[in-house]
């Protein structure tokens, strides 16, 4: 194995076990609300169109570590559709709205 494809091989596991934390936690909690819907949904995108360029490439790590990519996006995207953390993100951003909107109104003129 020559040394660039052990680097590629090294980074690899690097970026993967750096996304476990990230995904045990999902997981388990259940709790997406930091994170964007539309986000997710342009990282999906991107993921899609960048494996149009990956897999033209030889087999090696990058194809390792992009499906790994590929398959944590999906599943964050996937846990955030269901477990309705779009729609409750909508009622705090209402909320907000509503607070700012009344602090505006009690503020003297």
């Amino acid at each position: 194995m020559d040394v660039a494809v052990l680097a590629g091989v090294v980074a690899t596991a690097m970026f993967a076990i750096s996304h476990f934390p990230m995904l045990r936690k999902a997981i388990v909690t259940r709790d997406l609300h930091s994170y964007s819907l539309g986000n997710l949904v342009l990282l999906n995108l991107a993921n899609l169109i960048y494996s149009l360029y990956v897999f033209t490439l030889p087999v090696g790590p990058i194809w390792i570590l992009h499906s790994f990519y590929v398959a944590v996006a999906a599943t964050m995207l996937a846990l955030y559709l269901g477990t309705g953390a779009h729609r409750s993100d909508r009622i705090r951003a209402r909320a907000r709205r509503v607070r700012r909107a009344s602090a505006h109104d009690a503020l003297p003129v």
